[in-house]
């Protein structure tokens, strides 16, 4: 799904306005210059994101794995795709609720940095699950582009098979990093603001 891989580069480099401060991640990452740009952004990242995940569900209840009788790395890849994308479901519907839609719905307001950063940094179990999460989203993007590579027949032989394998891995470091880094800079600046309350 070429719109939902695209966000998601770009929302991981917004999240990096975090080391040009609070404004600038608040108007990076919140901020929609126009209710027309929020509906669009809406329709181009949810739609297709209930299409894959009804199709990635049902893909699951096909999924049998067979990497004791078959130890190959393909074999592994193909375990760890379907065990991020349930990582990625619930990392997601987490998210999704408390970054997004939570505080518009219920609030009447983006989430706040200062709401994120703080939480980062004293509330463990968000920083673990941000952390595990963006893994899972990292690897099951870049992995997906191997998919969609050998599906469409791009890797037709060893050598492009071979290529396609390194872009896949430079992809998920690099995706990687960016993530980690936003996390590292979320943290860093909740010292600032102090345990939220109730934690």
């Amino acid at each position: 799904m070429l719109p939902l891989g695209v966000w998601t580069v770009n929302h991981l480099w917004d999240n990096l306005a975090v080391f040009q401060g609070a404004e600038a991640w608040q108007k990076a990452v919140t901020h929609y210059p126009h209710p027309v740009a929020q509906v669009l952004t809406l329709t181009m990242v949810l739609l297709p994101l209930a299409i894959h995940t009804i199709w990635g569900i049902r893909r699951l209840f096909s999924f049998r794995p067979n990497n004791v009788r078959y130890p190959a790395f393909g074999n592994l890849k193909y375990l760890l795709q379907r065990l991020s994308a349930v990582g990625v479901l619930l990392f997601l519907g987490a998210h999704i609720w408390l970054a997004l839609l939570h505080p518009r719905l219920v609030e009447g307001h983006p989430e706040p940095f200062n709401d994120i950063a703080s939480q980062m940094r004293f509330h463990g179990p968000t920083l673990m699950v941000y952390l595990l999460g963006t893994l899972a989203v990292c690897y099951h993007l870049a992995n997906g582009i191997f998919g969609f590579a050998w599906t469409w027949g791009l890797t037709a032989g060893e050598k492009s098979y071979r290529r396609i394998g390194v872009a896949v891995i430079v992809t998920f470091l690099v995706l990687l990093t960016m993530a980690w880094s936003a996390i590292y800079g979320l943290w860093a600046a909740g010292e600032a603001f102090g345990a939220p309350l109730g934690i």
